[in-house]
């Protein structure tokens, strides 16, 4: 098991399901050995099967098995299938790439997925020089925002309609009351509350919807992966499941759970965020913290202390 449960409903993993999928459906992965991979985050377990793919030989980067935990997760594999193999070429940092798409089997109900190992460890604010995160993911996010709309015959991804993170922010505020009022005395609810009323009166995003992440966290930025520069650099990002076209502040979430200081201020600069974008991007890291916080708070302790971080960091600069 890579992870505790973190949801009730949530399908539980291990390797021999893994193995077993493996030898079920992709017979040329079967008997590769599969390790799980420890991680915080929400959506997936992970298991690696490392050298696999004859990417490096035994010990190279290998692929890695990615299985939805929840029903909602299960949608993710198909987006980045469709639209990772466009972005990758166009973006300056790596992206995964899908190599095997995977059915529900031996008990296990969901559709999975079969990727590239990205090498790396994830991002770190204690590790990390802060200031050259924030220049790297700048380059990251203007790569997005400059991809045109439709990429092919096919259109674009979805449209983060509202209600969902990335849309507007009206949307969003009983979510936000009913968690704050979750939380308790866990956190300062009116300073939260009023943080989160500021970020509500800004203006609305005026263009039409740009290319986004819409889940840059810690964990799903990667550094000094094969080809980063010494010293740290950022050099991959994973868990593309939340693409879509957005209000653009949406991808200011690093900001507030990554970045500190002088760190946040150029990366501000270097997007030349105006005041409305910027309140827009503390109501969406808000959002996002108090919403895991009391879904998260027994079950998964790294995820509550980065959210925490993060509300502190949004609280104290409004």
């Amino acid at each position: 098991m890579p992870s505790p449960l973190l949801h009730r409903d949530q399908v539980p993993t291990d390797s021999p399901l893994v193995s077993a999928l493996l030898a079920e459906q992709h017979p040329q992965l079967a008997g590769c050995a599969v390790v799980p991979v420890t991680s915080s985050g929400t959506d997936h377990d992970v298991y690696r099967l490392p050298g696999a793919g004859g990417a490096g030989g035994p010990d190279g980067p290998g692929l890695a098995v990615r299985l939805p935990k929840i029903a909602w997760a299960e949608g993710q594999a198909a987006l980045e299938a469709r639209w990772l193999p466009s972005l990758a070429a166009r973006l300056p940092l790596a992206v995964p790439r899908v190599v095997a798409a995977g059915r529900p089997g031996c008990g296990y109900p969901f559709a999975w997925s079969v990727v590239t190992w990205l090498p790396g460890r994830q991002a770190d604010p204690a590790l990390d020089d802060g200031e050259r995160t924030a220049t790297d993911l700048a380059r990251l996010v203007r790569a997005l925002r400059e991809l045109p709309p439709a990429l092919s015959r096919l259109g674009g991804p979805p449209v983060r309609e509202a209600g969902r993170r990335g849309g507007p922010l009206e949307a969003l505020d009983e979510q936000v009351r009913t968690a704050v009022s979750e939380l308790g005395d866990r956190v300062h609810a009116r300073a939260v509350l009023r943080c989160w009323d500021r970020a509500r009166e800004a203006a609305p995003h005026a263009g039409p919807p740009v290319w986004a992440h819409g889940d840059l966290l810690p964990g799903n930025l990667l550094v000094g992966g094969d080809g980063a520069a010494a010293g740290g650099a950022l050099s991959g990002v994973i868990d593309w499941g939340s693409l879509g076209l957005a209000d653009p502040a949406v991808d200011l979430l690093p900001a507030w759970n990554l970045l500190t200081g002088a760190a946040r201020a150029r990366f501000r600069d270097e997007l030349g965020v105006d005041d409305d974008a910027w309140e827009r991007g503390r109501g969406t890291a808000v959002h996002q913290a108090v919403q895991a916080l009391p879904y998260y708070w027994d079950t998964n302790p790294p995820m509550v202390a980065q959210a925490l971080r993060a509300l502190a960091g949004a609280v104290h600069d409004s």
